[in-house]
């Protein structure tokens, strides 16, 4: 896992070698001024020599300023390599996740993917720049100033391998005992993020059904959750803290008291025991920030989990090892093909069942059938949203898992049944199309999608700013600018996901009219609820449970179809009344 997260430091290998070697020499700047304190206070101040003050004075005081510039160095060089490196692992992750198919997409779920990028990432992030400055300072102060500890009085030395096992043991419970609960702690913040998505995008539902009680219940019961296991886990790491200080008050009373009668019995100097306790006060200090780190990893660990399982995911959707990169044309063709989403993870029976069809090029196809017959279902197989569980599709020919998958996208033009906006302006938007689009071509596409006219009476035309979402436009503008979109790629196939189900029946057939007119070499499919959507269609696809109950044009299926004259009919009637 660590290797794999650490390809992410790149361009950062230089700051992260440079920050340990500045704080390795910080140490051994720290732990040289005692001594030089002892032998200024021995040699100079307690012998009143003068010269001997002067010289040592002035080697402390560069030792001091090379402290400094070393501290300096080292907390610059640690800040950009966390920083780097945590800019790197969110640019991995994030492009990682842009390869995701829509099974790839439902095993996280957005909300948890988007604490993993945020709050994971931030806590790794913590964690590198105390490995790279902290955890190395601990154990090399540590180290250094044993060393120079039982350089000055062994006997006095062995207080501090008493602590040590004792700490350590202590520490590791600590942890132990901690890490489970913190990988409780980031799958609660998943689902407090989901809680805030769904309320955020479902303002409006929530407001116009008063349910902002309910919605602040589940705010409410999602944070309440965090906190309990939150304070659960701070009650384990605050342990660390009373455990550091009984180690450090009870080595600084045994130094204190054992070095009284070593001064008294003339085995110690004064300037040797004020040494001893710096290095005591560093050797139990550096164990405390040791300790620290240990709890900031406690707390990543989970999170570099995490992150690790977004990095390494793969995309159930990818290219073979020879793609094609060029699609001929717009026909389609469905062999004996079924589809399950049980393949994704699922438990569910297949939703398409033994589909036979074949769709010419440039041809006009509507699709039809109640809730859950499976039109969307069909209809994402072409792009290659989903594989197929048995059979096979085919767009010009060949298999469309036989294509390069951008390849095939930027042939098939989809606006799915959920259109989708992003903030910017109605030309970016649009240029999501085609981004070397010219305004020529954006006002183009957007007079054959009935778009035109609306936003010609906007103050600011088609630099018009629309909100996340498209939050301030209509659904039937929304649905227009999002076929306008789908136009500007010039596409051989283009797929209406009942994409015209908010706009009136006569900018629907001025639409439909627009293809016909302008685009005749590209096939088209429209999935519709309303006859008068399809009726004009070269050929009309009847689904029911995932089957293909009837293929036929309108007179066709009015004579050999009930489920269609049914449909036709009520719908005749409706329009009368």
């Amino acid at each position: 896992m660590m290797k794999h997260l650490f390809k992410s430091i790149r361009q950062y290998k230089k700051a992260s070698l440079l920050a340990p070697l500045f704080v390795t020499l910080e140490v051994i700047m720290e732990v040289l001024i005692p001594t030089i304190m002892a032998s200024l206070i021995d040699n100079g101040i307690n012998k009143g020599d003068m010269s001997a003050i002067e010289r040592i004075g002035f080697i402390l005081i560069i030792a001091c300023i090379l402290s400094l510039i070393f501290g300096f160095l080292s907390g610059k060089f640690a800040a950009e390599a966390s920083t780097g490196f945590a800019a790197n692992l969110r640019k991995d992750m994030f492009y990682n996740v842009q390869k995701f198919s829509f099974a790839n997409i439902d095993k996280f779920s957005p909300s948890s993917i988007v604490t993993r990028l945020t709050t994971d990432i931030t806590n790794l992030q913590n964690a590198y720049q105390m490995v790279v400055r902290v955890a190395v300072r601990c154990p090399v102060m540590l180290i250094f100033s044993l060393i120079m500890a039982f350089n000055i009085n062994r006997r006095l030395s062995i207080i501090f391998l008493f602590a040590l096992p004792v700490l350590g043991i202590g520490l590791f419970l600590i942890m132990n005992n901690a890490h489970p609960i913190f990988e409780r702690v980031f799958k609660l913040y998943d689902a407090l993020n989901l809680v805030v998505q769904e309320n955020l995008r479902g303002m409006r539902v929530v407001k116009s059904f008063v349910r902002e009680d309910f919605e602040e219940e589940k705010f409410k019961k999602a944070s309440k959750n965090i906190y309990d296991n939150s304070i659960k886990a701070e009650k384990l790491l605050m342990l660390n803290m009373p455990l550091m200080q009984f180690a450090m008050y009870t080595c600084m009373l045994l130094i204190s008291w054992i070095g009284a009668k070593l001064i008294l019995s003339s085995s110690m100097t004064t300037g040797e025991l004020m040494s001893m306790f710096t290095y005591a006060s560093q050797i139990l200090m550096s164990l405390m920030m040791l300790s620290m780190v240990f709890v900031m990893i406690t707390m990543s660990k989970a999170s570099a989990e995490r992150i690790a399982e977004i990095l390494d995911e793969k995309s159930t959707l990818t290219n073979n090892d020879n793609p094609v990169f060029e699609v001929p044309n717009g026909s389609i063709d469905f062999d004996n093909v079924y589809f399950s989403y049980a393949d994704l993870g699922h438990n569910s029976a297949p939703v398409l069942n033994n589909i036979n069809l074949h769709i010419k090029s440039g041809q006009t196809i509507g699709i039809i059938g109640g809730t859950g017959s499976s039109k969307s279902s069909l209809v994402q197989l072409i792009p290659r949203l989903f594989d197929v569980t048995e059979g096979s599709v085919k767009v010009g020919g060949i298999d469309v898992r036989d294509y390069d998958i951008e390849t095939l996208r930027n042939a098939v033009s989809m606006v799915l049944q959920k259109n989708e906006l992003f903030s910017g302006t109605i030309k970016d938007n649009l240029r999501w199309g085609d981004e070397n689009a010219t305004d020529e071509d954006i006002e183009r596409v957007c007079r054959l999608a009935q778009a035109d006219g609306f936003i010609q009476e906007f103050p600011d035309k088609y630099d018009t700013f629309i909100e996340q979402g498209g939050s301030n436009v209509s659904g039937g503008q929304k649905q227009r600018l999002c076929i306008a979109r789908a136009l500007l790629k010039k596409p051989k196939i283009l797929i209406l996901d009942d994409s015209t189900s908010a706009v009136d029946t006569k900018t629907d057939a001025l639409i439909r009219k627009a293809f016909i007119e302008e685009i005749p070499d590209t096939t088209k499919i429209i999935i519709a609820q309303r006859i008068s959507s399809v009726q004009e269609a070269d050929e009309i696809v009847i689904l029911e449970n995932g089957h293909i109950v009837s293929v036929g044009n309108h007179e066709e299926l009015l004579k050999s179809s009930d489920i269609y004259k049914e449909l036709y009919k009520s719908q005749m009637k409706g329009g009368e009344e």
